[in-house]
């Protein structure tokens, strides 16, 4: 990739403790940053909703903390796909390693997904991505932007059983040719507007807050929320690595200018046709492929960025292929894309028990499908021949101590295990260090692992002779 790339996980949480999921939830925490085990704990409050204690960094350089009852995990700043996916599954392992550590496994499951089947609720994968802040954000290129990010879903959406009630009674799911009992998307039922300031309620495709956590004169922060948590790697390798390519486009001015007249409603319409066919009203009212629509996209990327390095020409080459598949025989894509994998292994549990797509039996399924536990997730038992994205189990392990030897994360780690055990009263944030009494350090460059005034700073609380 061209940029710094981080993911934050809301999780899902099934529990039989008699005190409730939020109680496993704030168990979980608590034993991360146990003695320092996985991190220091904020030892001030961040914001009205998180006081002291209610999560803190990681040394691997990522983020634990509890988030509207969910506990949410945010990757390091990673500077390839491969680091990408390796940290996204270390936050996986992390809380798998929780729950046996509070003994709360057999009786807790943390799930990756987006979706409460009982309540209806949404929560989220937001992703990031650092942009140049000379990127050309005129309004004829956010529109070519939203509408890749509209017509991605059809090969990054999860899969869901089932639709909203309020998507039902807005009427959405009532089109001809909409499928009410599965869609490709879980989160398209929620998004609301294309671009708004805030998070919740009003959701939209990107969140517009001005918040680069990095030099606001070189850089910006592209806050996307309206993507699903990805289950297989190749899934979210796909996700990331596609969207990366379209900002690449971006920066130097060459994205494909395409608009469609409504991106919200297309994103809800394609979600509604699994099976298609997946059509998309422009703005000039033609109405042209989705897919030939993405091909533009990846063929303007190939013409640009083949030979750049291997990576690029890997992800390239897995755009291109599924872009095919989709178009001729999607079920080629099992074990590749969340939502046609997902669909597969349904269709057979249907088969061979005679369910239907109502079945409340289903629903649980749809549940284990995004388990994070290895030898429970029904969507890592399905991961395609295509090992290039995953990690082997000690390069995981090694994720959830040590960070991406590439980006501030690095530095991130190095000041904190200077800090540990200490007993001192600091500040850890994304660009900030701070210890009581001591001159503050700015991590204002993400790309920058290993700053100059670093080293001297981090010798100031190590033991004298």
């Amino acid at each position: 990739m061209n940029r710094i790339v981080g993911l934050e996980t809301e999780y899902g949480c099934l529990s039989n403790d008699p005190a409730g999921p939020q109680a496993a939830v704030a168990r979980t925490r608590s034993w991360a940053f146990e003695n320092e085990r996985f991190g220091l704990p904020d030892v001030h409050q961040r914001d009205w909703d998180e006081p002291a204690g209610n999560g803190g960094f990681l040394f691997n350089g990522g983020r634990l903390y509890v988030d509207m009852g969910h506990i949410e995990y945010c990757t390091p700043e990673c500077f390839t796909l491969r680091d990408l996916v390796r940290y996204d599954r270390a936050g996986d392992e992390l809380l798998v390693q929780a729950l046996q550590g509070t003994r709360l496994a057999g009786g807790t499951s943390f799930i990756r997904n987006n979706i409460d089947h009982y309540s209806g609720a949404t929560f989220g994968c937001h992703e990031n991505y650092l942009v140049r802040r000379s990127a050309p954000l005129h309004e004829s290129n956010v529109l070519a932007l939203l509408t890749f990010l509209t017509l991605r879903v059809l090969y990054t959406g999860a899969g869901r059983v089932g639709s909203s009630a309020g998507a039902e009674n807005r009427g959405d799911t009532q089109k001809p040719g909409a499928n009410p009992y599965f869609q490709i998307s879980q989160r398209a039922d929620y998004i609301n507007n294309e671009l708004f300031e805030w998070v919740q309620f009003n959701r939209s495709i990107i969140n517009t807050r001005d918040e680069p956590l990095a030099d606001p004169r070189r850089y910006r922060r592209l806050h996307l929320l309206h993507g699903d948590t990805s289950v297989l790697p190749s899934t979210l390798a796909l996700k990331a690595g596609t969207t990366s390519l379209v900002l690449d486009l971006l920066e130097i001015d060459k994205l494909p200018q395409l608009y469609l007249a409504d991106t919200v409603a297309t994103f809800r319409q394609l979600s509604h046709q699994p099976d298609g066919p997946w059509l998309a009203q422009m703005v000039d009212g033609r109405v042209t492929g989705a897919i030939d629509l993405l091909r533009q996209y990846c063929e303007t990327a190939e013409t640009e960025f083949r030979g750049r390095d291997p990576e690029t020409d890997l992800l390239l080459r897995m755009w291109n292929d599924t872009l095919t598949k989709l178009d001729d025989r999607p079920d080629a894509l099992v074990g590749r894309v969340d939502w046609i994998t997902k669909r597969w292994l349904f269709r057979q549990f249907i088969e061979s028990e005679g369910l239907d797509w109502n079945s409340a039996w289903l629903r649980s399924q749809d549940l284990e499908f995004h388990n994070i536990d290895a030898e429970r997730s029904l969507g890592l038992a399905l991961i395609g021949d295509e090992t290039d994205w995953c990690s082997d189990a000690s390069a995981i392990l090694q994720a959830q101590t040590e960070p991406p030897r590439d980006t501030r994360a690095c530095a991130r780690s190095m000041a904190m295990r200077a800090l540990q055990g200490k007993g001192l009263r600091y500040y850890v944030d994304w660009e900030v260090l701070d210890v009581e009494g001591v001159r503050t350090i700015m991590l204002n460059n993400p790309f920058e692992s290993s700053p100059p005034e670093l080293a001297p700073w981090c010798e100031q609380f190590q033991p004298t002779a």
